[in-house]
C-alpha cells in the first residue's frame, strides 16, 4: 500500500512553487550565493603574471591542468580566490567522520547530542585551516617555480597562502549559509556549480575537435551516448535499495492494544554517496596540482611519481580505483551504516529481524548483508570514476571526462530535487492543516450563533 504522504508527493506540482513563498525565497537566496561564488573565480591573486599564467594553462588545460580546474570551477586556471575551491573543507570533514567513528573521545562527543556536533564542526574548521595553508603553501611554490609569479619571494608567498585560505573558508561560510537558509547541501551545490561552469566550454572545445578532423564524428556520437549510459546507469543504481523486512510484535501503549507490523529498513547500494570518490580525487590532485604549476622545475622524485602515477597511466587507475572500494566499505560501516547502532536501535524499538535473534546476530547479519550489497556498490563506484579515465586516455579526448563529475552531478541534482519536493509536500501540509483550521472556526461559529440562549 502506498502512505498517504507518497501519494501526496507523487501528485505534488510544480506549479505550487509559486504559491511557496518559503521555498522561493530559499532558492533565491541560495542562488544569489552561488552567484557570489562564481564571481569570486574570477578575481585573481595578487602577483601573479596573467598572461604567463594564460599562456601555462593554454598548454596545460588539455589533461592534468584540465582535471585540476573543473572541480573548482575554473578558478584554478585563472588562479582566482577560490583556487583551492571547498576541497580543503571536505577532506577535513571525511577526517574528522571517520576519527569521530574510531576515537572513542570523539566518538563521545558525537553522541553528546547538538553540543558535540558543535565541537566536531568546529575541528573540522581547525582541520580545513590547516589542510587548506598546507596545500596553498605548496601551490605559491609551485608558481614561484613555474615562473609565473611577477615578484617571488616571501611577501608573494605570504599573500598568495593569506588570499588562498580566506578564499576556501569564506567558501565553507558560504556553503554553510546555503545550507541552513537556502536549499540542498551547500557544500555539494558549490562543487556542482563549479563543475557544470566548466561543461559549456569544455563541449564547445569537444565539438570544435570534430570540425577540425582531430577526432571523428562516430567518435564524438560515441562518446555522447557513453555520457547518456553512464548517467542513466548512476541514476538507477543511487536510486537502488536492497530492502530487509523488519516486524515489530504486539504492544500496549495505555489501553490501547496496538497489533503486529511490519516495515523495511532500506539500504542503498551506494550508501557512501559520493564521499569515497571525493576523497580519492582530492588525495590525487594534491601532487598533481603541485607538478602542473612547477613546470620543469620538478624534481625527480615528483617526475617519477608522475610518470607512473599520471592520469591514465595503469598504476594510477588501479589506485584510483583501489582506494574507492576502500573508502566505500571504510566509510559505509563506520560512519554511515554502522551495523551494531542499526541492531541496537531495532532491538530498542522491539524490532527485529525474522528469523535472526535480536542484538549480536542481527548485528552479524546486517554487516553480512551490508558486505555482499557493497561488492555490487564499490564496484560500480570504480567502474563509473575509472572508465572514462580509461576511454580519455586511449582515445585522446582533448578535455578532461571524468567520472567523479558525472557521479557528483547526478547525485546533486536528485539529492537538491528531493529536497525541493519535501519543501512542497511541507507546504502542502501546511495550506491543508490551514484550511481545516478555518473551516472548524467557521463551523464553531455557526453553532454558537444556533445555540438556544438560556434564561
Amino acid at each position: 500500500m502506498v502512505s498517504a504522504a507518497e501519494q501526496m508527493a507523487a501528485n505534488t506540482s510544480w506549479s505550487a512553487l509559486g504559491k511557496a513563498s518559503d521555498l522561493r525565497n530559499r532558492i533565491l537566496f541560495a542562488l544569489g550565493l552561488l552567484i557570489v561564488y562564481r564571481l569570486g573565480t574570477f578575481i585573481p591573486v595578487p602577483g601573479i603574471d596573467g598572461i604567463a599564467l594564460r599562456e601555462f594553462m593554454e598548454q596545460a588545460g588539455q589533461g592534468i591542468g584540465g582535471m585540476v580546474s573543473m572541480f573548482t570551477g575554473g578558478a584554478l586556471g585563472r588562479m582566482g580566490i577560490f583556487a583551492l575551491g571547498i576541497m580543503p573543507y571536505i577532506s577535513a570533514a571525511i577526517i574528522v567522520q571517520l576519527m569521530a567513528a574510531m576515537v572513542p573521545s570523539m566518538e563521545a562527543l558525537k553522541k553528546e547530542g547538538e553540543q558535540g556536533r558543535k565541537k566536531l564542526n568546529q575541528y573540522t574548521r581547525y582541520g580545513t585551516v590547516a589542510l587548506a595553508t598546507v596545500q596553498a603553501y605548496g601551490l605559491a611554490v609551485s608558481l614561484e617555480l613555474g615562473d609565473l609569479a611577477t615578484d617571488p619571494g616571501l611577501f608573494f608567498r605570504l599573500s598568495v597562502m593569506i588570499t588562498l585560505v580566506g578564499g576556501t573558508m569564506f567558501l565553507m561560510w558560504l556553503g554553510e549559509q546555503i545550507t541552513s537558509r537556502g536549499v540542498g547541501n551547500g557544500i555539494s551545490l558549490i562543487i556542482f556549480v563549479g563543475i557544470i561552469a566548466e561543461l559549456p566550454s569544455a563541449l564547445a572545445q569537444f565539438l570544435a575537435s570534430g570540425r577540425s578532423g582531430v577526432l571523428s564524428p562516430a567518435l564524438i556520437i560515441g562518446v555522447i551516448v557513453m555520457v547518456i549510459v553512464a548517467i542513466t546507469f548512476v541514476v538507477f543504481m543511487e536510486r537502488s535499495l536492497r530492502k530487509i523486512h523488519i516486524q515489530y510484535p504486539r504492544r500496549q501503549v495505555g489501553s490501547k492494544l496496538y497489533d503486529s507490523s511490519s516495515s523495511h529498513l532500506p539500504i542503498k547500494v551506494n550508501p557512501a554517496g559520493v564521499i569515497p570518490a571525493i576523497f580519492a580525487s582530492s588525495l590525487l590532485l594534491l601532487p598533481i596540482t603541485v607538478s602542473t604549476f612547477s613546470g620543469e622545475s620538478t624534481g625527480p622524485i615528483m617526475s617519477n611519481l608522475l610518470a607512473y602515477f599520471g592520469p591514465g597511466q595503469p598504476l594510477y587507475l588501479i589506485f584510483f580505483g583501489a582506494m574507492i572500494v576502500f573508502f566505500t566499505y571504510f566509510y559505509t560501516l563506520n560512519v554511515s551504516f554502522k551495523p551494531d547502532d542499526v541492531a541496537e536501535n531495532l532491538k530498542k524499538q522491539n524490532g527485529f529481524v525474522p528469523g535472526v535473534r535480536p542484538g549480536a546476530k542481527t548485528s552479524q547479519y546486517l554487516e553480512y548483508v551490508v558486505n555482499r550489497v557493497l561488492v555490487l556498490g564499490s564496484g560500480y563506484m570504480a567502474l563509473v570514476c575509472v572508465l572514462p579515465e580509461i576511454v580519455r586516455a586511449e582515445l585522446g579526448i582533448p578535455f578532461f571526462f571524468g567520472g567523479t563529475s558525472v557521479l557528483i552531478v547526478v547525485s546533486v541534482t536528485m539529492d537538491t530535487i528531493q529536497q525541493v519536493q519535501g519543501h512542497l509536500l511541507a507546504h502542502q501540509y501546511e495550506s491543508l492543516i490551514e484550511k481545516s483550521q478555518l473551516r472548524g472556526k467557521r463551523d464553531g461559529t455557526r453553532k454558537r450563533k444556533r445555540a438556544p440562549v438560556r434564561r
